[in-house]
């Protein structure tokens, strides 16, 4: 079922994915619930360190959030193989959605506290777990020509860096302005917008996978298991995400004890961070060589490790926002790139699966990073935190850098 407009051929290239109109829904519903998220993630960053000044708290928040990424997006891949994509993409959302008024209404009535938060946390991770690798798969699905899922992928990217980009400081303002309750009743209601996108689409039912969930499962294991090039591209996103995306964690300390500033302060640290990774989103729509993807993966890492590193040692606010805005930048160059490579060799009837162990791998060692990140500072500082971090991703590049000077065939 064809859903471009007759004009597709007059949609510029950086955007040609945008010719499809169930993308189209889905891209303008996935803005609004994309930009309500990343509001209601810093106001509850901003929650948590102001009850309680633990960047402990924080780090384990961000893990149970994460973590059942990690435990149970692989299983989750293989049953949305096995089900209808769209109907579990409205469930997941509207599951989402309650469990922003949720939190909304406990942090209203003053009955938030630590316990609380990291229940609402672990029941946001668990819903993730299958809406994340969901709008994935699905992607292939609201475009009709293949050779435009690659734009698809960037444009999604360049919508959620996008919302990084503006979420964080519009979340400062509306802080300033009203209080966390507000921001979490606010995401709440963003969910309505890719619901309705959603009962829009003009879409046929997926083909769906046989078999047990088990050997569903299977298959997509041994897929993975005998694609060499596929285990080392989900290597790197491990690595990456388990070293520079921690610095996510410890921006509240950051703000308010490095550089003494309020919840203004913290909304432009990280949507530092999301224009660097908007500014990716943008040089990959534009990036037509895909041959060249594991060349620009790899100088993303080693770019992400300098920037690190920079961040953490840095007491001077601008250069530690342009260091963010570098760091967005090649976490995002790294992990879309990687998808993009990903997606782009995987059979249809595998995708839902290896998108799942993509998006697990890229979350799940994301919170574990997360939670080292905060034990360590707890005991050690923020910055010295970070500098450890970004000593072992720059280690990890520079082993990449020796296996390709021994000639040993690498993501390099």
């Amino acid at each position: 079922m064809h859903n471009s407009t007759p004009y597709s051929a007059d949609w510029p290239p950086p955007i040609r994915a945008l010719k499809h109109r169930n993308f189209r829904l889905y891209f303008i519903g996935h803005a609004i619930s994309t930009l309500g998220s990343w509001v209601q993630q810093v106001a509850l960053a901003w929650l948590i360190y102001r009850l309680t000044g633990s960047a402990a708290l924080l780090g384990l928040t961000t893990f149970v959030a994460l973590v059942p990424q990690l435990l149970l997006g692989p299983l989750a891949g293989a049953w949305i193989d096995r089900h209808d994509q769209r109907r579990l993409l409205m469930l997941s959302q509207g599951l989402l959605g309650l469990q922003a008024v949720a939190l909304a209404v406990l942090t209203a009535t003053e009955y938030i506290g630590p316990a609380w938060i990291i229940a609402c946390s672990a029941l946001l991770g668990v819903l993730n777990a299958l809406d994340t690798p969901l709008r994935q798969s699905l992607l292939s699905r609201f475009v009709d020509q293949r050779e435009d899922l690659p734009n698809a992928l960037v444009l999604n990217a360049m919508l959620i860096n996008a919302s990084r980009f503006i979420g964080p400081p519009l979340a400062g303002l509306l802080l300033g302005m009203t209080d966390e309750a507000a921001c979490f009743a606010l995401n709440a209601l963003s969910y309505l917008g890719l619901l309705a996108g959603l009962l829009r689409m003009r879409i046929a039912p997926s083909a769906r996978a046989q078999g047990s969930l088990r050997s569903v499962f299977g298959a997509g294991l041994d897929y993975v298991r005998d694609n060499r090039e596929v285990r080392l591209l989900l290597i790197g996103v491990m690595v990456i995400n388990l070293t520079a995306s921690s610095y996510a964690v410890l921006l509240p300390v950051f703000a308010k004890d490095v550089f003494a500033g309020q919840a203004s302060l913290l909304g432009w640290l990280w949507g530092a961070a999301g224009c660097g990774a908007l500014l990716a989103a943008v040089f990959l729509s534009v990036h037509r060589g895909q041959e060249q993807l594991g060349r620009v993966i790899f100088h993303s890492a080693l770019i992400s490790a300098a920037a690190l590193l920079t961040f953490a040692l840095s007491t001077w606010l601008p250069l530690s926002l342009l260091a963010m805005t570098i760091l967005g930048f090649g976490i995002s160059t790294s992990n879309i790139g990687t998808n993009i490579l990903l997606q782009g060799q995987t059979p249809e009837g595998l995708r839902g699966r290896v998108v799942s162990l993509y998006t697990s791998t890229r979350f799940g060692f994301d919170a574990i990073g997360g939670l080292l990140a905060g034990l360590l500072a707890a005991q050690v500082g923020g910055p010295a935190a970070l500098v450890v971090a970004g000593v072992i991703l720059l280690t990890y590049c520079l082993w990449l850098i020796r296996r390709r000077e021994r000639n040993i065939a690498g993501p390099v």
